[in-house]
């Protein structure tokens, strides 16, 4: 079946969707699973002895032959080490890319008939093009790069948001960033203002906090442990507090478990403590988030709504923060590490068929600030809507040989020929 693809390569995940077509219409978009179980895959490479690069966390990490986090260092003249190789972020980027058009098309049976992918607001014109020209040399060459704003916007007016002007707030593991959008006379949205980011805060920070927290109040325990029993006991603490900021976001209290060699120890956590914990770095955000109002000489009248998205978002206390600073709706998808995936899938069929128009707004999934949300089980699955049936692209992402080495073991042959 004919399909779109979106992707959203963050700094701590990637995500994609697609975008099926059947017949004249476009069913609305769905994640694909780039890892079993799940519909986010770690924004993570991983160097292989035989050259090849892995997606995902290793098993095992020295590293040295493992990165991370670098979309955000895309432009940068100076590469990454990986392996010992000198590997530019933007060919690093265009791998990750292309592995997940690969493994959807392997899903789906063939290629995508249009690929956006998003990136940062407030990236300049030659970060682009340096992207631009890796995903080419992947064999990439017509993949549409979109700010990640834009996709945000575009998946909540898919779900039933109507405004005309909107500040878009996406706050991930590791990063943050702002800006402003406003609906074109085509439909679509572009941004405006002066976009703000953060590269350094976000989900791991929170994480992070909790961590410290543990650690204080095991101190005299961890002391009196062995070095040794100390590293194991703390092996897994960054993970166990993202599984307590999770349990933290509908309860009102949490445990944070740590196996001690004297047996488990249960650090309880308050939801108001958590928040104390947090709030700093959170507030620094909705500060950026009014920046961005004040760059385009706009006040909170003249708002629709603040368009939330990235997994962090899903913390109470960042609504009640921007509410409190923006009196308007403020609006978070039930999964909102996977909106700008489907963003960038909605900007995809509209590469495609640009006639077309946009899915029936469906407002039940949608949460926001003082409106309940709407169990899974009664959404809506497979949505249609109607338009001209898209025309063939003029240009089509070619299908990709599978399985296809990497280019930095393609490199390395061709080094040991020479």
């Amino acid at each position: 079946m004919p399909y779109v693809l979106g992707i959203d390569i963050g700094s701590t995940n990637t995500a994609a969707a697609v975008a099926r077509r059947t017949g004249a219409t476009w069913t609305r978009p769905e994640p694909v699973p780039l890892q079993v179980g799940s519909p986010l895959v770690p924004s993570v490479l991983c160097l292989a002895e035989d050259g090849s690069l892995h997606v995902g966390e290793p098993t095992t990490d020295d590293g040295s032959r493992t990165t991370r986090d670098f979309v955000h260092r895309i432009g940068d003249d100076v590469p990454l080490l990986l392996g010992g190789e000198a590997c530019t972020p933007q060919t690093l980027t265009a791998e990750l890319a292309t592995w997940v058009v690969e493994r959807v098309h392997a899903l789906e049976g063939g290629p995508a008939e249009a690929v956006v992918l998003s990136h940062p607001a407030g990236w300049r014109p030659y970060r682009r093009e340096v992207l631009h020209r890796a995903l080419s040399d992947f064999g990439l060459r017509h993949v549409t790069l979109l700010p990640r704003t834009v996709t945000v916007a575009e998946s909540h007016a898919a779900r039933g948001f109507a405004g005309t002007t909107a500040a878009v707030y996406a706050l991930g593991g590791n990063s943050f960033e702002a800006a402003l959008v406003r609906r074109t006379a085509r439909g679509t949205y572009e941004t405006f203002g002066t976009p703000q980011g953060l590269d350094s805060v976000g989900g791991v920070d929170f994480d992070e906090a909790l961590a410290g927290h543990t650690r204080t109040m095991l101190a005299r325990e961890l002391a009196s442990t062995a070095r040794r029993g100390t590293q194991a006991a703390l092996r897994g603490l960054r993970a166990e507090c993202d599984r307590a900021k999770r349990a933290l976001t509908v309860d009102l209290t949490a445990d944070v478990v740590v196996t001690l060699p004297s047996g488990p120890a249960r650090i309880p956590v308050t939801r108001a403590q958590f928040e104390h914990m947090i709030r700093p770095m959170v507030q620094t955000t909705v500060d950026l988030l009014l920046q961005a109002v004040r760059s385009a000489d706009l006040t909170s009248a003249q708002l629709d709504g603040v368009l939330l998205a990235g997994g962090s978002t899903r913390v109470p206390l960042v609504v009640e923060l921007i509410s409190a600073a923006l009196p308007v709706p403020v609006e978070v998808e039930p999964d909102s590490q996977l909106t700008a995936a489907a963003g960038a899938a909605l900007a995809a069929a509209q590469v495609v068929s640009p006639r077309a128009r946009r899915p029936a707004p469906v407002r039940d999934p949608v949460r926001s600030a003082g409106r309940a949300a709407i169990p899974a089980s009664r959404r809506p699955h497979h949505d249609t809507v109607p338009g001209d049936p898209p025309p063939r692209p003029p240009v089509r992402v070619l299908p990709l040989d599978l399985p296809k080495p990497s280019r930095l073991a393609l490199a390395r042959s061709r080094g040991r020929e020479g």
